[in-house]
């Protein structure tokens, strides 16, 4: 099965405060009165995610973009990848599209790297949402923490492998099979390995062939910046309601992030749900209870 991106209702590059070129991608109905802003984990491309954020088309207007130097972004020069500048893109990004398209109800929708820079920007930079909803960031407790070292630990694994990963394919159906190899991701939607492969690489003129959009040495470090942050805030200082939505910590081998996660939600105060059965990638393992999770919340706050 090959899954296929719809025509965005618009698109159109904004400027980042530091010169970077963000892609924006309006998709869904722009009429609906919720917007809803939704971005990737690192080393992934937010088109990847399409069979969780497709069929949300249907009900409300979506804003997709790929965090700097992802998916469908040009690297930057120099790349600046790092979460002070992932969390004023957000800002940027914010007010430009409520600028260019008017002023609505406004959710984020955010995974991984893209929750935690989002976290970020709430708790430091301001609040800017109707509601933020998370999809299993990579929280790290403070030092002393019980959770500390697991996540430290999780995060310089990630480190090693991303600096070490192949960077360069004939086909981007030898990345999916990659994919679809790898115990963390081989649960994945039927056609998510092969779009995701797409999604991440880029035609080399230079070696031919294709090769990774998000070099691997700056996945790397981004794992690695991650443990630093010191960001593991309670529910009430978003300013608002948010909710953390987690990888399964029930499984026999849970992945550290959805044992952070749920330990954050208990001593944070947080509107929980885990997705069953589902690890970190849970928008392309179970994207219609990802869905629900989304969605039943809105409504619970009277969004929708």
């Amino acid at each position: 099965m090959t899954l296929e991106l719809p025509t965005p209702v618009e698109e159109f590059d904004l400027t980042m405060d530091d010169g970077a070129i963000i892609r924006i991608r309006r998709h869904g109905d722009p009429e609906a009165p919720v917007r809803i802003f939704i971005s990737n984990g690192n080393g992934f491309a937010v088109d990847g995610y399409l069979p969780f954020w497709g069929p949300l088309g249907d009900r409300f207007d979506l804003i997709v973009f790929d965090q700097r130097n992802h998916g469908r972004n040009q690297l930057g020069n120099p790349p600046n990848h790092d979460y002070d500048h992932m969390a004023s893109d957000i800002e940027t990004i914010f007010n430009a599209v409520n600028e260019r398209f008017g002023t609505k109800i406004n959710v984020g929708a955010f995974h991984s790297m893209s929750g935690r820079a989002a976290m970020k920007h709430a708790t430091e930079i301001g609040w800017r949402w109707d509601a933020l909803v998370l999809f299993d960031p990579p929280n790290i407790p403070r030092e002393g923490h019980p959770l500390y070292e697991l996540m430290c630990k999780f995060e310089k694994r990630l480190d090693e492998w991303a600096k070490s990963r192949r960077s360069h394919y004939d086909d981007p159906s030898e990345l999916a099979a990659e994919y679809a190899g790898l115990r963390a991701h081989a649960g994945w939607a039927e056609g998510a390995h092969e779009l995701m492969a797409r999604s991440v690489l880029r035609p080399d003129e230079e070696k031919g062939g294709w090769s990774l959009v998000f070099p691997g040495e700056l996945e790397g470090i981004t794992y690695m910046s991650n443990i630093p942050m010191n960001l593991w805030p309670s529910a009430k200082d978003f300013g608002g309601p948010v909710k953390l939505i987690g990888a399964d910590p029930d499984l026999e081998r849970p992945g550290p992030t959805a044992i952070a996660n749920k330990a954050l939600a208990e001593e944070g105060g947080y509107t929980y749900e885990s997705i069953r059965g589902a690890g970190h990638m849970l928008q392309l393992e179970e994207p219609e209870a990802c869905q629900k999770a989304l969605i039943s919340f809105l409504e619970e706050i009277g969004i929708c």
